[in-house]
């Protein structure tokens, strides 16, 4: 994982600690949470936006 181990990611952890505070932490991992969330949802969305090939076929011949 992008060559970070344990120790790096411990230091990285501390220091948004010190940033950010003990009380902000759990808003910040909500906040990355519904964002993370949202994203996949839009991008599952999408998917079902675009039809399938055999479908835009079948209108287009309709549609002649």
């Amino acid at each position: 994982m992008f060559g970070i181990g344990m120790p790096e990611l411990i230091i990285i952890l501390i220091i948004i600690l010190v940033i950010f505070g003990a009380g902000k932490l759990p808003e910040i991992g909500s906040g990355i949470g519904k964002g993370i969330k949202n994203f996949k949802k839009a991008t599952h969305e999408a998917k079902e936006e675009i039809p399938p090939p055999d479908e835009k076929e079948k209108k287009n011949e309709e549609e002649t």
